[in-house]
Parts: C-alpha cells; sequence; structure tokens
C-alpha cells in the first residue's frame, strides 16, 4: 500500500472517528433525559411495588415480595375499576375512531374552506383534556344543564347523569370521542394518499360508494387504523382527568377509572408501593391488548404487497 492510500485510510478513520463523537455528543441529551427520567423511574417503581412503602411515614420501605399484587384480586375497588376501565376503552375507542374516520371522510372533499374545517375540528383535541373544558362537560350533563334541558324541551324526563352508576360513565365516553381531532388529521392524511385510480377503476367497474368504501377505502386505510387503534387504546387505558375532575369516581365507584384509582392510592391515601403494583399490573394488561391487536391485523392488516 502507497503513502498516499495509507493517508487517505488514516485521514477517513479519523473522519470517522469525529462524526461519531459529534453524534455521541447530540445523542447525550436525550440518553441523560432517558435514564433519569424514564429509566431510573421505571425501575424505582418496580422495586417499589415489591415493598411496603408509605408516602405518610419515614424510613426504608419494608420489602415484602409479591404481597401487593396479591392482595390487588382481594380489592373489590380494584377489580370494579378495572371493569370500569375495559368498558370505557372498548366503547370509547371504536366509537372515536369511527367518529373521526367519518369526519375525515367529510373534510377530503374539495372545498376552499377545507384547511378552516379542519382547524375547528382539531380543536377539541387541543383543550379537551384540560380542566377548564372538563368543568363544562360537567356543567352540561348537570341536573339542570343543557342536555336535561334540551330533553324537557323534547317531551321526555331530565336523567341525573352523574348520580346513576350504571349512566355516569357515558357522558365521560362522549367526551373521549368528542376529543377525535388528533385521529381525524392522520385519517385525513391517509385518505389523501389513496391513489385516485383505484376510485377510477372501480367506478368503471360499477361500485357504488358503499362499496368502493369498504373495499377500497377501508383496506388501503388499515395500516393507518392499527397505529390509531393502538394509540387511542392505550391513551383510554391513561384516562383520569374526566373521571377525577367530574365525578372523583362515584358514584358507587361507578366511574373509578385505574389511573384515578392508582393515583387515589399513592398521593391521597400515601399507599405508593401498592400503586405501584397496580401501576405494573397495568402495564402487563395494556401489553397483552397491544400484543391481541397486532396478532389479530395480520387479518385485516393490508398494504401495497398484499
Amino acid at each position: 500500500m502507497d503513502k498516499s492510500a495509507l493517508s487517505l485510510k488514516v485521514d477517513s478513520q479519523k473522519f470517522l472517528h469525529r462524526n461519531e463523537f459529534v453524534g455521541h455528543v447530540f445523542a447525550a441529551p436525550f440518553v441523560f433525559g432517558f435514564i433519569c427520567f424514564s429509566l431510573i423511574p421505571i425501575l424505582t417503581s418496580l422495586y417499589y411495588s415489591l415493598t411496603n412503602y408509605s408516602m405518610m411515614t419515614k424510613g426504608q420501605p419494608d420489602f415484602i415480595g409479591i404481597k401487593n399484587y396479591l392482595n390487588l384480586f382481594q380489592d373489590e375497588i380494584f377489580v370494579k375499576s378495572i371493569g370500569v376501565t375495559l368498558k370505557y376503552v372498548f366503547i370509547s375507542v371504536p366509537l372515536k375512531l369511527a367518529f373521526a374516520l367519518f369526519v375525515a371522510y367529510l373534510l377530503t372533499r374539495k372545498s376552499r374552506l377545507v384547511t378552516l374545517y379542519r382547524s375547528l375540528y382539531y380543536i377539541p383535541s387541543l383543550v379537551g383534556g384540560s380542566v377548564a373544558v372538563t368543568l363544562v362537560w360537567k356543567q352540561l350533563f348537570a341536573r339542570k344543564g343543557l342536555f336535561n334541558a334540551l330533553m324537557v324541551n323534547l317531551g321526555l324526563d331530565a336523567i341525573n347523569w352523574f348520580g346513576d352508576k350504571n349512566l355516569a360513565l357515558y357522558p365521560l365516553v362522549l367526551m373521549s370521542v368528542w376529543q377525535f381531532g388528533s385521529s381525524m388529521i392522520i385519517f385525513a392524511a391517509g385518505l389523501k394518499e389513496i391513489p385516485e385510480s383505484y376510485y377510477e377503476a372501480a367506478r368503471i367497474d360499477g361500485g357504488n360508494g358503499l362499496q368502493i368504501f369498504l373495499r377500497i377505502t377501508l383496506p388501503c386505510l388499515s395500516p393507518i387504523i392499527l397505529y390509531n387503534l393502538i394509540m387511542q387504546t392505550i391513551s383510554a387505558f391513561m384516562a383520569f382527568t374526566q373521571a377525577y375532575i367530574i365525578t372523583g369516581g362515584g358514584p358507587d365507584n361507578g366511574t373509578m377509572m385505574y389511573a384515578l384509582y392508582v393515583y387515589l392510592h399513592a398521593i391521597k391515601y400515601g399507599n405508593m408501593g401498592y400503586a405501584c403494583a397496580m401501576s405494573w399490573f397495568m402495564l402487563v394488561i395494556m401489553s397483552i391488548i397491544t400484543l391481541i391487536i397486532f396478532k389479530t391485523s395480520k387479518a385485516w392488516v393490508f398494504t401495497e404487497a398484499d
């Protein structure tokens, strides 16, 4: 190897090492943040879930093994919170995605004001989780609220929405469905990516609107539907603000969301070890449901290769 080739090799190695150093420098803030604010808290919560740790008392946590996990299934409110949360997820997520897809389909039609319409429909997702809007929603479903006033004007009886444990969850579901903006924007982007030639070929073959939607639109959108389904399912499992502000988990624990019950044990009762055990149990449930969605997606998610 001559001197010029050797010199070029050495220079290239120095350049690569320099680039690696620069890459490490730019990655360092993320790595630092992940270790300090994600990895360490995760491992700490796992340790606390195996202890009898209380925020009300000083001293080192007492290691009790899996006792917290065994006590979960002896807690009636815990079991009920799982049922309430699953009901909330299985009702709100499909309705939210269906409504978001419907609005996205309408907003992808040619119109000069389509950008304005999209912005207006996206606003609920920006403000829907705030405490102020939650309080407004509470007033809408109050005994003398707007919805009961409309029902009375229609000759129907007023409903005590938040006083009936069988009905209190549904206003929270409707509030979740109202926050469809983020899913709608993603659906709208996906609808724009479907080639117009697919629709032209379907119309030439005599397909009507429903057939085109079922045979072309939905299959082409299936990867986006999968993404929205997973993200909204995870978000629904973590629902907290609505139940905490509007009902506080009542009446008779009819709206006791899982995240709310974790909060009560961790902050109000100071039982951090038990709350950490509940958090890890919910992580397992969410992982199982996400895995089921991924496994079943092979039957209904289509790609261009298919």
